[in-house]
């Protein structure tokens, strides 16, 4: 066996993100689909310790314990960018999306442990393959991987990137398509007058004094979020992940300082700080995962994200699109869904910009959908909703 220390461990993380981002630029359909780097980098590395494990010829053995430092600093940037002036903004159509993501991840959760003890496997796995995944993306397999491993389900991270995969890809090909088809059928066009795009600007150049202010704020968050997650353990008997407590943490340290010190949070230096710890804790999760954990749930798994895929796309087409008022924004923001509701953020936001590229702009899509798939989903529904559903199966 060769055991690889924590420092070795982090460069190759590192090195590992540069390989993915090197081969996406080269190789149209990883950039097409908009797989992670982190992914393509980590899975490389794990199919590579798959070969040498099956063979016989070494096992590896990884130190990641930086993993869990890297996930929690990234959640706490997730929460740091929860301002209230963002959401008043969206108005009544963005808690009209916001309830009905709410509505989504209740039922992907549903889905997956039903089909779970459907087939026969534990119900936590299904839990893997259902909202932690498919509207969590990676970092929610990473990061929800982490604690239902820790409650003895050992293949649970292996599933969760397995199902975050197969959802992304799905995400990416049907957000465009259905767009398309209502678009046509309803004879949408972009509205006049549409409300000014926001986009929270800060045009301050990143400076030594400012960068370490936002990672105080940062740490005060992760170290704050540590103990309101052992002290709601205590009290209630819940499991509340460290990450989560951070980002609760980081929403009110965000507001808080946007109310009393105004201008003091720079979000290019957040997002930078949350962009790196991203990368280094998914590259971290994939490339410790062990492949030949997957061979007997690769049918159960296949099929419970095809069912997850029907039912976010008729979910999207019958019910969403008509509260959201059944016009062009509408359309625009239902490709977007389909990204984020399987995959991830950046997915909701390359479907709506190749719809908008060929049919017109929807300045409201684009404020509403970020908001709600960047951070306030997973704080209002699916961080509690996954964390109770985890608590009840274990």
């Amino acid at each position: 066996m060769i055991e690889i220390n924590q420092i070795t461990t982090l460069f190759l993380a590192v090195a590992l993100y540069l390989l993915g981002m090197a081969l996406i630029n080269r190789i149209g359909i990883l950039d097409r689909f908009l797989i992670p780097a982190p992914v393509v980098g980590g899975l490389i590395f794990a199919i590579l310790a798959l070969v040498l494990q099956t063979t016989g010829v070494v096992e590896i053995s990884l130190d990641t314990s930086l993993q869990t430092l890297f996930m929690i600093a990234f959640f706490t940037t997730v929460g740091l960018g929860a301002s209230f002036k963002l959401i008043k903004m969206g108005g009544k159509l963005l808690l009209i999306y916001l309830l009905l993501c709410g509505v989504t991840v209740f039922m992907q959760n549903l889905i997956g442990v039903s089909l779970a003890e459907l087939f026969g496997i534990d119900p936590l796995l299904g839990v893997m393959s259902g909202a932690v995944t498919m509207s969590g993306g990676h970092g929610g397999a990473a990061a929800y991987g982490q604690t239902i491993e820790e409650l003895g389900i050992t293949s649970a991270v292996t599933i969760g990137m397995a199902a975050a995969t197969l959802g992304l890809i799905c995400g990416s090909l049907s957000g465009g398509p259905i767009a398309r088809h209502l678009i046509k059928k309803h004879d949408l066009k972009p509205a006049e007058g549409e409300i000014e795009e926001y986009v929270e600007k800060d045009e301050k150049p990143i400076h030594e004094r400012s960068f370490m202010v936002q990672i105080a704020l940062i740490t005060l968050s992760m170290a704050g979020g540590t103990y309101l997650g052992d002290l709601f353990t205590e009290a209630t008997g819940f499991v509340l992940p460290a990450y989560i407590g951070a980002m609760f943490v980081a929403v009110i340290v965000r507001n808080i300082m946007d109310r009393l010190f105004p201008g003091t949070i720079n979000m290019k230096e957040i997002n930078l700080i949350g962009d790196i710890s991203l990368a280094i804790f998914l590259s971290m999760a994939l490339m410790s995962i062990k492949l030949w954990e997957l061979a007997g749930l690769a049918l159960p798994l296949v099929g419970i994200v095809i069912v997850q895929v029907f039912f976010i796309i008729l979910f999207a087409v019958f019910v969403m699109f008509r509260f959201l008022g059944k016009d062009y924004d509408a359309a625009v923001m239902i490709s977007g869904f389909l990204g984020h509701g399987l995959g991830a953020t950046p997915n909701a936001m390359a479907n709506m910009g190749a719809t908008v590229n060929k049919y017109g702009p929807s300045r409201t899509a684009f404020l509403v959908v970020p908001i709600v798939g960047a951070f306030l989903m997973d704080v209002v529904f699916s961080a509690p909703i996954i964390i109770t559903t985890i608590n009840m199966l274990k």
